[in-house]
C-alpha cells in the first residue's frame, strides 16, 4: 500500500535545481515522506529500507546517503536501482516485493540531478550515454530512437507538436488551479515546476533535431532536475498495489516499451485500458508516447492520460521521472479521492525495456 507520495519541484537543467546535488534532492522527499506517514500513523514511523531509482548520479548509493541526510538514523540501509528512465518505478516495485515478504515499511523513489551528473570519460574522451546493448542489436541515440519511431509509425510534425502543447496547457491549468501543490516538497526557494509553459504557437516555429525530420526541441521533454518517493506499507489508505510488469522489446526501438508493459500488468489482472480511470505514463518525446498509446488503443487526446500534464511539460530527471508518473497518481486518486478508481503508472526505458504498475484507490 502507497501511504505517502511526494516529489521536488522539477528544475530544467542548469535552471533552478542546479546548484543542489542527488542526494540532496532525495533527501527532501524522503524526509516529507517519512513525516507524512508518520502524521497519518499519529507516531513516528520505523523505515526498514530506502529504495531509490538514479542513472547518472556520482555513485556511492545516493539512496544510503539521502537516508542519512534525512536523519532516518544509521540503522537504516539504502539501496540505488538504475533501470534507467524507469528506475524511480523500478525501486518502488522492489521495495513493495520487500515489503510483501517482512511486512517492514519502506521509503522508495527516485532521484537525478542532471546539472551536477559528473563526466563519463573512456579513454580520454567524453561519452554521453552508457551502451543500452552490445555489439549486434541495435542501439540508438535517444533522439536518433524518437525520430525513427516518428518515421515508422508515421507520426507527423502537426501530431507531435499538438501533443506536446497538450501536455503544456494541461500542465499550465493544474499548476495554476493548485493542483500540484500538495504533492510538491519546496527546496529552498523553489516551490514550483519551471519547465511547464511552451507557447503552442512557439512550437511549429522550431526547426527539426534532424535534417527534414519531426522530432523538435518542442515535442522532446527536457533533461532535468528532481526527486520523487513514496512509503509503501503493508497496509493503510493510499494506493493498493495489484499488478507489475517489467518486459523487455527491440533495443532499437525503446520508445514502445511501456505498452507491452502496461499490457501485461492489465492481463494479469483480466483488465483492458477501459478499465483504468487515469494513467500516468511518462513523456519523453511526444513520438515515443503517440506511439504507446496507439499500441494501447488509446486516443492522443484522452483525458485519462497525463490530466494535469506529463514530462513534455514538467521535465524528465531520468531517475525520478517514473517515480513522479506514481505521486502525480496518487494526488489524481487519493489527495482527490476515488475509492475503487485504478491508476497505471508506466515508463519506456532505453535499451529495450518497459516497465508499469496498476493501483488501486483505497
Amino acid at each position: 500500500m502507497i501511504v505517502a507520495a511526494r516529489r521536488t519541484p522539477i528544475g530544467v537543467r542548469g535552471r533552478s535545481l542546479a546548484s543542489l546535488e542527488v542526494a540532496d534532492l532525495a533527501a527532501a522527499v524522503v524526509r516529507a515522506t517519512r513525516d507524512d506517514a508518520g502524521a497519518l500513523s499519529g507516531g513516528p514511523v520505523e523505515i526498514a529500507d530506502v529504495v531509490l531509482g538514479n542513472c547518472m548520479g556520482p555513485g556511492g548509493n545516493p539512496a544510503r546517503v539521502a537516508a542519512l541526510q534525512a536523519g532516518l538514523g544509521v540503522q537504516v540501509p539504502g539501496s540505488t536501482v538504475d533501470r534507467q528512465c524507469g528506475s524511480g518505478l523500478a525501486a518502488i516495485l522492489d521495495a513493495a516485493n520487500a515489503v510483501r515478504l517482512d511486512g517492514r515499511t519502506r521509503i522508495a523513489g527516485g532521484a537525478e540531478s542532471a546539472s551536477t551528473a559528473p563526466a563519463r570519460i573512456r579513454d580520454g574522451i567524453a561519452y554521453r550515454q552508457a551502451p543500452f546493448a552490445p555489439a549486434g542489436f541495435g542501439d540508438p541515440d535517444m533522439l536518433a530512437a524518437a525520430e525513427a519511431l516518428a518515421i515508422r509509425d508515421g507520426l507527423t510534425r502537426e501530431r507531435q507538436d499538438a501533443h506536446a502543447a497538450r501536455s503544456h496547457t494541461r500542465a499550465g491549468a493544474a499548476r495554476d488551479a493548485g493542483r500540484f501543490d500538495a504533492e510538491i516538497v519546496p527546496v529552498g526557494a523553489v516551490r514550483r515546476d519551471d519547465g511547464i509553459g511552451v507557447r503552442p504557437a512557439l512550437l511549429p516555429r522550431l526547426e527539426p533535431l534532424f535534417p527534414g525530420g519531426t522530432v523538435t526541441p518542442g515535442s522532446a521533454t527536457r533533461v532535468s532536475d528532481g526527486a520523487a518517493a513514496v512509503v509503501i506499507a503493508d497496509h493503510g489508505h493510499g494506493l493498493a498495489i495489484r499488478a507489475q510488469a517489467i518486459v523487455g522489446c527491440d533495443p532499437a526501438l525503446p520508445g514502445i516499451g511501456a505498452a507491452p508493459a502496461v499490457q501485461a500488468a492489465l492481463d494479469g489482472l483480466g483488465l483492458g485500458a477501459a478499465d483504468i480511470a487515469a494513467f500516468e505514463i511518462v513523456e519523453a518525446f511526444a513520438a515515443q508516447s503517440l506511439a504507446v498509446l496507439s499500441r494501447l488503443g488509446i486516443a492522443d487526446d484522452d483525458p485519462r492520460v497525463c490530466a494535469d500534464g506529463g514530462a513534455l511539460a514538467l521535465g524528465h530527471p531520468w531517475g525520478a521521472s517514473a517515480a513522479v508518473a506514481v505521486v502525480r497518481l496518487f494526488s489524481r486518486l487519493v489527495r482527490d479521492p476515488s475509492p475503487g478508481a485504478l491508476g497505471v503508472a508506466a515508463a519506456s526505458v532505453g535499451g529495450g525495456l518497459g516497465i508499469a504498475l496498476v493501483v488501486e484507490a483505497v
